[in-house]
């Protein structure tokens, strides 16, 4: 429990980031009753507290014990970019100074979360900016759920965030120690009690861990970035289908645990003459029988460094049809936060040297500035 901070070992026990259990036994450590860490976990997690002397319940002794002895560490806001339709980017700072991006996006009444779980991703995903930074370091659980605690911060009155997606930088599964333990948090009662049914793991496809995953007793529904058909496509498209091709993936999938009601989701990002013909829906349908899911297509985000292109509407909606016809349940995502990159695929921390530099000699960004660009709804480009 001892972390790395600048010029000095930090040996606080960092709070943030223990289970129920081990608040539980650090609070008998302490020589207090077991009950104490669960109103530590409640109020770090359930109530979003920082600060020890704010939890009243707690006797003045054990507070002034806590402040000495451990730490509550959070994500620094660095800024915020707000889309034409809504969205909102953040930009967060961890306490060794690597950055992560994560979006809030408005739907019908609520807000939908979208959480990062590395500092860029190693799957190298072809039509992904997340994966063209390479991979720098998993997040540790207290980020992971912190970035559900900064958002709602930033919250103005009424607004409420109702679902949460682990489809933000990097590869949740990659990362699965802390993920799931991140993922028991976030819906424990105690924590911050969202259902499971409103949490959305979305994976690219790691065998072994979604084995895991459906093991786990997690019920948080699952969603896997499928975007090809065949195995010689998806090799290309999605590099990990070397390692865990169709055959295995779709068995995997067969077998997990869905509760009732509930439907795996195949996210296919669709390109332009890549893998939105009408042969490709068709092998689609073909790959799906036996299953209860949904397929969203999501027409491309284009950007300058994927070598790929959005197709035309008609395409899209064609594709569809030819899933419809054959059975499979097919609906249309519109890109959201396209035009401050927020949209699927497109987050990413062009250089994180270079923007540790500037914090090191300038601190923190203004809190809506967001990449020194001034915020409003007038000034936002495309």
């Amino acid at each position: 429990m001892t972390a790395l901070m600048v010029g000095k070992i930090d040996t606080k026990v960092k709070l943030k980031g223990l289970s129920l259990e081990e608040m539980e036994r650090y609070a008998a450590a302490l020589g207090e009753p077991s009950y104490r860490g669960r109103q530590l976990f409640q109020w770090i997690y359930g109530r979003g507290c920082r600060h020890f002397e704010e939890m009243t319940d707690l006797p003045a002794a054990l507070r002034a014990t806590l402040a000495e002895q451990a730490s509550i560490t959070s994500l620094t806001c660095f800024g915020r970019q707000v889309s034409r339709d809504g969205t909102r980017k953040y930009l967060f700072g961890c306490p060794d100074g690597r950055q992560i991006e994560s979006v809030l996006i408005p739907d019908e009444g609520r807000l939908t979360a979208c959480l990062s779980t590395q500092v860029g991703c190693a799957l190298a995903c072809a039509f992904c900016l997340t994966g063209k930074m390479g991979f720098v370091r998993h997040l540790q659980v207290g980020e992971i759920v912190d970035q559900v605690l900064a958002l709602r911060e930033d919250l103005a009155p009424g607004e409420r965030i109702g679902n949460l997606v682990l489809m933000g930088m990097g590869e949740p599964l990659h990362n699965y120690e802390a993920t799931v333990k991140a993922l028991a948090i976030l819906v424990h009662p105690l924590g911050l009690a969202y259902p499971p049914r409103r949490v959305m793991l979305s994976t690219v496809g790691l065998v072994p861990e979604i084995v895991r995953l459906g093991a786990s007793g997690l019920d948080v529904n699952l969603a896997v970035s499928l975007h090809a058909a065949t195995d010689e496509l998806r090799d290309r498209l999605v590099p990990i289908n070397r390692r865990y091709p169709l055959k295995e993936l779709m068995a995997a999938l067969r077998a997990y645990p869905l509760p009732p009601r509930r439907r795996i989701t195949f996210e296919y990002v669709l390109m332009e003459g890549v893998n939105d013909r009408p042969e490709d829906a068709r092998e689609l349908a073909r790959l799906l029988p036996g299953l209860r899911c949904k397929v969203n297509l999501l027409p491309l985000n284009e950007a300058s460094a994927i070598p790929f292109q959005r197709p035309a509407r008609q395409r899209v909606e064609a594709f569809q049809q030819i899933l419809k016809s054959a059975g499979v349940l097919a609906t249309i995502r519109e890109s959201r936060g396209w035009d401050i990159s927020a949209a699927c695929g497109m987050l990413t921390i062009e250089d994180q040297k270079q923007d540790q530099k500037r914090l090191d000699s300038t601190g923190p960004l203004p809190y809506d500035v967001f990449r020194g660009v001034e915020q409003s709804g007038s000034s936002l480009g495309s």
